[in-house]
């Protein structure tokens, strides 16, 4: 559904299991960060909302959302983490640079959760505009950081 008829926030409590004893490292780039600092707040509190503990939350920041593959393969690696939950923002520039970045990143947290066989989560914005990036990151459209922790939440409940 196209994010202008639902707000990203909104989720179906169906299926939401305990996750007090779970462990989740939030991987977050720090370019775009006024953006990318909203959507690890909205992960975050989602996160505690549905249970988590706040010492079973682990942050790590990267460079860029480029490096969020490997970042994220540095947590999945550990086998005391759950699921990893890969926070970042691409927005569209005049160049093909964006269709690189994106298509790398996107290709890049699908691997390393089959690899360890474990919830990567993709919470990249891929906007076209700065304004359409804060209204998906806790704007009229809610907060993508929402919706990627409670993916994590709920594939691990798979």
């Amino acid at each position: 559904m196209a994010t202008t008829l639902k707000s990203l926030s909104e989720y179906s409590s169906k299926n939401i299991l305990d996750i007090s004893a779970k462990k989740f490292a939030i991987v977050v780039s720090e370019w775009n960060e006024d953006v990318t600092e909203a959507l690890y707040s909205g992960a975050y509190q989602t996160l505690l909302q549905h249970g988590a503990k706040k010492e079973n939350i682990i942050r790590k920041n990267v460079p860029g959302s480029f490096e969020l593959s490997l970042g994220a393969q540095w947590c999945a690696q550990e086998d005391t983490i759950d699921a990893v939950i890969c926070l970042g923002c691409v927005i569209q520039g005049e160049t093909r640079h964006f269709d690189f970045i994106c298509d790398a990143v996107a290709q890049g947290i699908t691997n390393v959760s089959l690899k360890f066989n474990k919830p990567v989560i993709f919470g990249v914005l891929t906007p076209n505009t700065q304004q359409q990036a804060l209204d998906r990151a806790g704007g009229k459209h809610g907060n993508k950081g929402d919706e990627a922790a409670i993916t994590a939440i709920k594939m691990l409940g798979f």
